[in-house]
């Protein structure tokens, strides 16, 4: 592998933490909030990932546009008022995730990025809580671009970075993010501990079991 720079994007809900029980949480107290039936979990489930005014129209279909905006409102202030209470409990990093961050971030041609569909408080207060601040140089939230699986977040942080899409993977759980990455141009490596099953993601390039693979598909990716 050449020490020419790479950019290693990551997902974060259903990648690098387990917001699960966060994210139904809050959605029900949403969905509660405006007396409307609560979705299922496998359903709220289905569509992490999407920025929520999407989410939303998933999951509220038949809701107008100022019900579904309502729901968003909703959901943002459930999610930070418990984010706030729990802190680092609120969405726990998934086993290996610190580890495999530390060992990325020591390459020193490595970039380490985000591209969410969390908004911008979001992302900043998890990032704060769990201590990650040092790791990623370029952060794409949902405040900014389209939803996945448009390729703005990825065409976004190339751009900031600098770095070539064959020299790019993008990593995540969900068919947005493998979606997202096809249109971008890059590599996609799913992950099997996500909220989509791995079965479902047809255009990942790569699907790993473990953070511990993520260093040798590099290095297979990237001979």
């Amino acid at each position: 592998m050449s020490d020419r720079l790479r950019l290693i994007l990551f997902d974060v809900d259903g990648t690098l933490v387990d917001s699960q029980a966060a994210i139904v949480s809050s959605m029900t107290s949403a969905f509660d909030a405006l007396g409307l039936p609560v979705p299922a979990r496998r359903a709220i489930l289905s569509i992490v990932g999407l920025s929520l005014p999407q989410a939303m129209a998933c999951l509220a279909p038949k809701q107008d546009l100022g019900t579904q905006g309502k729901l968003v409102e909703a959901y943002k202030q459930s999610y930070h008022q418990t984010r706030l209470a729990l802190g680092a409990a609120h969405s726990p990093l998934f086993p290996g995730a610190r580890e495999a961050l530390d060992a990325l971030h020591a390459v020193p041609h490595f970039l380490l990025g985000v591209a969410t569909g969390k908004s911008k408080r979001g992302l900043d207060g998890l990032i704060e809580a769990h201590g990650l601040e040092k790791y990623f140089v370029t952060r794409q939230v949902a405040d900014h671009h389209p939803s996945k699986p448009h390729p703005s977040m990825i065409d976004a942080a190339r751009a900031e970075t600098g770095v070539r899409a064959r020299d790019t993977v993008m990593i995540g759980d969900t068919s947005f993010d493998m979606d997202m990455a096809a249109a971008a141009g890059v590599p996609g490596i799913g992950v099997s501990w996500g909220y989509h099953p791995p079965q479902s993601l047809t255009r990942a390039h790569h699907v790993i079991a473990a953070f511990d693979d993520l260093p040798k598909l590099l290095n297979e990716i990237w001979t």
